[in-house]
């Protein structure tokens, strides 16, 4: 073994012995009371349009010790999209990565307003267009969550873009 190869694996091993104890603090980072205020979107849910039909079905899931909510969504006619959600701590906001099978990338960012968890980002279509959008998730006392995504239309006005009941399987 050359000596160089043995200066590397001892700087190796001594890096990972100096982070280990940073790493295991790390595991209850997220306990905060802040890092609970999304944990009522949980669960596994069917989600209907507001005439009664099933719209998808949505799998939410806590991940990397409770600092992540894993969102999976899928329709019965083949769209599906996921999000990254994470509350961070040093700017106080809530952030969303939506991702989806048309290819689209969402960035949100918000928090709790009153009971309702309110994220707003914009996209910017092909032609440089913008559009705003706002989504609430608002849980009720049924145990269900309406989930109301709100987009800028041309005018700049707010129209609804998707308004779901999500009921748990």
């Amino acid at each position: 073994m050359s000596m160089q190869w043995r200066i590397f694996k001892g700087f190796l091993i001594a890096a990972c012995i100096a982070i280990a104890p940073a790493d295991a603090a790390d595991e209850g980072s997220c306990t905060a009371a802040e890092h609970r205020q999304f944990d009522f979107w949980l669960g596994e849910w069917n989600v209907y349009s507001p005439d009664g039909k099933l719209a998808g079905t949505n799998s939410i899931k806590s991940e990397y010790g409770g600092c992540v909510l894993h969102e999976r969504y899928s329709t019965p006619l083949g769209y599906r999209g996921e999000s990254l959600n994470v509350y961070d701590a040093g700017r106080k906001v809530w952030h969303q990565s939506w991702v989806d099978s048309d290819g689209a990338l969402l960035l949100l960012e918000g928090g709790l307003r009153g009971e309702a968890m309110v994220l707003e980002g914009q996209s910017i279509g092909a032609k440089g267009e913008v559009t705003k959008h706002r989504i609430t998730w608002t849980p009720n006392a049924d145990g269900t969550v309406r989930q109301h995504w709100q987009s800028t239309d041309s005018q700049g006005g707010w129209t609804t873009a998707f308004d779901g009941a999500y009921k748990r399987k």
